[in-house]
């Protein structure tokens, strides 16, 4: 009775020539609500994500810069892949780029060093439009970002649920980042626990379902997804 609540299709790529007006403007503008939760979060000062954590860890013992960091692991996640028969589409390349804009936008717009009662505004809002905008560009279906890539192959190699891996994934970079000397706060503990579960709620919202899956779909109701 309950299942058409959490019930998820099949979070695959989906070409981009099924849809392209309504999926397209989704990837993109999921992602740049993605790169503004980032802002939003640093401007915090109350804890970063995880990522990030770990990218300040390894900037200490390194002479790259933060995005650089960024970017070299993008591509050893990617190579992460490769057992779990994914690969990179337009989603991933728009990941890139679009969170590189928007994450430098979205710090030239909020200002830096405000009161606390802000910045407490700011981490929760962050964490919460993170996890939201995490879901909206998943669910576009146009390939996910090199993270989320591993994220969602990794879900549906295992049959584990998105909750369950993103939330040991995040946690396993958190502890790296900590041990290499970057920053953690209340924030970082937040986003860790938290993003997993929103993403999981919102998933079913926005993820787009292809033509033949919702013919497809009363002829099997009680079969499960990977997000379930």
């Amino acid at each position: 009775m309950h299942r058409r609540r959490t019930s998820l299709p099949p979070l695959t790529y989906v070409p981009v020539a099924e849809q392209p007006l309504r999926r397209v403007p989704q990837l993109f503008i999921g992602l740049a609500l993605y790169g503004f939760s980032l802002s939003a979060m640093v401007r915090a000062s109350l804890g970063v994500n995880p990522w990030s954590v770990l990218y300040e860890g390894l900037q200490k013992h390194t002479p790259l810069s933060f995005g650089t960091i960024s970017a070299v692991l993008g591509v050893f996640v990617l190579l992460l892949w490769i057992p779990l028969k994914q690969a990179p589409k337009l989603g991933t390349v728009a990941n890139i780029i679009i969170l590189a804009f928007s994450s430098d936008l979205g710090l030239s717009l909020i200002p830096r060093h405000p009161d606390l009662l802000v910045r407490i505004g700011l981490l929760v809002g962050g964490v919460l439009l993170n996890g939201l905008s995490v879901a909206i560009y998943v669910g576009a279906r146009l390939g996910p970002g090199p993270r989320d890539g591993l994220m969602t192959g990794a879900a549906t190699k295992t049959g584990k649920s998105i909750r369950l891996v993103r939330t040991m994934m995040e946690i396993t970079v958190l502890a790296a980042g900590w041990l290499l000397g970057g920053t953690v706060g209340i924030g970082t503990v937040l986003y860790a626990l938290a993003v997993g579960p929103i993403t999981q709620a919102l998933l079913p919202l926005f993820t787009y379902r292809s033509a033949d899956q919702a013919l497809r779909r009363p002829a099997a109701p009680e079969k499960a997804t990977a997000a379930e």
